[in-house]
């Protein structure tokens, strides 16, 4: 998780939403990636889907079967998608993200049962540094706007 927040203060100094996300598999770093959204004009290009493409790319397969995606902030449905997608093993993230976060919402209340694939998942690691980071990064940007 400390590369995930290292990689979300990168993010901020970019100018971007201070996400950060990891993959790892058997105690590898695979890759990892901050949000670039706002750089690269593409609303998908989150920290974790970033992240898992660049994991995919290493790996040399889009399915990364056994790996833990750790994350800054809970993910969004688009992110759950593709964590399903490449087959992971696990999701460890910091901050809950009561608004969107999938397992917060949707996934708690059994609205994404039927699937064929599944991954644990575990939240509030490092949370209040996480948080902290984005209500910074918010409060920085009320101020300048």
């Amino acid at each position: 998780m400390r590369r995930a927040i290292r990689l979300a203060r990168a993010a901020a100094r970019r100018g971007e939403v201070p996400i950060g996300a990891v993959v790892v598999r058997d105690g590898r770093l695979l890759a990892g990636g901050g949000n670039r959204s706002i750089a690269a004009h593409d609303p998908s290009a989150h920290a974790e889907i970033v992240a898992l493409r660049r994991a995919g790319r290493r790996a040399g397969n889009h399915r990364l079967t056994g790996s833990t995606l750790y994350v800054t902030l809970e993910p969004c449905l688009m992110c759950v998608g593709a964590m399903l997608q490449a087959r992971i093993g696990s999701l460890v993230f910091g901050a809950a993200d009561p608004k969107v976060g999938v397992l917060s919402s949707l996934a708690r209340k059994g609205r994404l049962g039927g699937l064929n694939h599944r991954f644990t998942s575990r939240g509030g690691v490092r949370a209040a540094e996480c948080a902290s980071l984005l209500r910074d990064f918010f409060r920085a940007r009320r101020v300048h706007d």
